[in-house]
């Protein structure tokens, strides 16, 4: 669809995501997993979210007026994921459908699943038939930041041009480059400066609603990559989305027992939380990018991969010698060893973003004695 950048009345019905007739007839709550991979929007004055929220909805607090962007609305409340009711009564504590547990598999079963999974839904190009299939213009590129999980999502299309930014010698530029080369892609590098972070603030802060200093780190690469992408005539950008909190891939889900970070005493538990943590990631990631000209696709965040993905035992999840061991070894023939096992930094780190934004907020006299510096750096050039 069309993304509009505008808000709606009550009556208006459009849903993102999904047709209108299983939302009319009920089908679209017979499962928390619809298979539809996201959805947002209202249907007979009633507001419709997906259980992991992939797809952002909102309400004016004061009246039933909706929206899927926050900025055209004056006091934006976000629609709970796996809401499905009245538009008028949503609240943050409405009641609402939750992500499913699954019992874990046998590790061989298990590990058969995933493998099967991510060949029939990524690696053979399913993104790309469906987006075709549908009529609308795809000519899709790859956010590619030179770990498995964007390497798996360039293996979903070949011809794509792949897409790296970073700072000059930044984690991430290094790591593209190699596995591009590995991989044969092409790739395209955007130079991160300084110019590039203050001038990315005010945009990110208006799509998204958010300023704190995390959201930014992370959104301003997001953002610059689709602003370039667009550019360059491509229309949907593929990231390697939701691959980290569905399979493993943090330090404090490996060692969820001794990890203050997680309540979770266990690895399937503290996974479990990772999970539930995609809604408010996604707000972020899917409003930078479209902020950017380009529409998301997220191949992992399939409600196909997400069932997989749960009935894994947690000695296919993480230990404390490896992470997302299944989602690594389900790509034994698929990738060279060295991409397949290679560790990724977290994008505000890999591409150096949170470290310059510090450096820029004391080079601005907001040191770090100060409370928060970054942040106050932050508001002040909002404010300017």
């Amino acid at each position: 669809m069309s993304y509009p950048f505008r808000r709606f009345t009550a009556s208006e019905t459009l849903v993102d995501g999904a047709p209108v007739k299983p939302f009319r007839n009920g089908t679209v709550l017979d499962t928390a997993l619809t298979g539809f991979d996201g959805f947002a929007g209202v249907v007979d004055e009633h507001a419709y979210r997906d259980v992991l929220g992939r797809r952002p909805l909102f309400r004016e607090a004061e009246s039933s007026t909706w929206a899927f962007v926050p900025r055209v609305l004056d006091d934006p409340i976000v629609i709970p994921p796996g809401y499905a009711g009245p538009l008028h009564d949503v609240s943050p504590d409405a009641s609402r459908q939750s992500l499913p547990r699954r019992e874990a598999l046998d590790a061989n079963e298990a590990q058969k699943r995933v493998t099967d999974v991510i060949e029939s839904e990524i690696l053979t190009d399913r993104v790309h038939r469906a987006k075709t299939s549908s009529g609308d213009e795809f000519t899709p590129a790859v956010a590619f930041s030179g770990g498995i999980d964007s390497s798996i999502v360039a293996l979903s299309e070949p011809e794509a041009p792949c897409y790296v930014a970073g700072f000059p010698d930044s984690h991430d530029r290094a790591a593209a480059r190699s596995a591009a080369t590995i991989l044969d892609r092409s790739l395209a590098e955007i130079e991160l400066t300084h110019e590039t972070i203050i001038s990315s603030i005010e945009p990110i802060v208006t799509a998204t609603g958010r300023s704190n200093p995390m959201d930014l780190a992370i959104a301003i690469p997001l953002y610059v990559t689709a602003k370039r992408v667009a550019e360059d005539g491509h229309t949907h950008l593929l990231l390697g989305q939701g691959a980290d909190e569905l399979f493993g891939g943090y330090a404090k889900v490996a060692n969820a027992a001794d990890d203050p970070r997680v309540e979770a005493d266990t690895i399937r538990e503290a996974r479990y939380e990772m999970i539930l943590s995609i809604p408010s990631q996604a707000i972020r990631d899917v409003l930078a990018i479209r902020a950017g000209g380009v529409e998301p696709l997220t191949p992992f965040l399939s409600d196909t991969i997400i069932q997989a993905a749960l009935t894994l035992p947690g000695v296919l999840i993480a230990t404390s010698e490896r992470r997302k061991i299944a989602l690594r070894d389900a790509l034994t023939e698929r990738l060279s060893n060295d991409v397949r096992t290679r560790d990724k930094k977290a994008v505000q780190y890999g591409t150096y973003v949170a470290r310059e934004l510090d450096r820029l907020a004391r080079q601005a006299g907001f040191k770090r004695r100060m409370d928060n510096h970054v942040q106050q750096y932050i508001d002040h050039l909002i404010d300017e």
